[in-house]
């Protein structure tokens, strides 16, 4: 059976995305920790990161690092957090988050309604962020 993750990647489901390639996503998260926080998700469904294809990983991180780096164009924060808990979706999904302090990582924290114009303002300031970096984030 697909993944919630599979579902938003093939349309089934919506998303904010900021990234698309031929080997991953990213979108905005539908609970957020913080204002921009984001999911780097592989297109393949694996369950567990260990279990990645290197080359994968290594995508993974390097486009993590990308939206991360817009993150802190757009919104200033003190950091960027990356967390992969691997707990409530069984699809690799790497958590980049704009953060101010070690508390902004705690998912009791998440957001669970938040404002639809934010977040789609949010998602227009990373994708403008990505391109402001000579990026090519592959979604409109």
């Amino acid at each position: 059976m697909a993944t919630v993750f599979t579902k938003i990647i093939q349309g089934e489901l919506p998303g904010r995305f900021v990234w698309r390639d031929d080997r991953c996503v990213a979108f905005l998260s539908i609970n957020p920790l913080r204002h921009g926080h984001a999911l780097v998700v592989p297109v393949q469904e694996v369950d567990h990161w260990l279990d990645l294809d290197p080359e994968v990983n290594s995508h993974l991180m390097a486009v993590s690092q990308r939206i991360g780096q817009a993150q802190m164009a757009a919104f200033s924060p003190t950091r960027i957090g990356l967390m992969i808990a691997g707990l409530e979706v069984p699809h690799v999904h790497l958590h980049v988050v704009p953060i101010d302090g070690v508390h902004d990582m705690d998912f009791a924290n998440a957001a669970r309604d938040p404002d639809a114009a934010a977040m789609d303002q949010a998602r227009d300031d990373l994708v403008a962020a990505l391109r402001s970096a000579g990026h090519d984030p592959g979604v409109d």
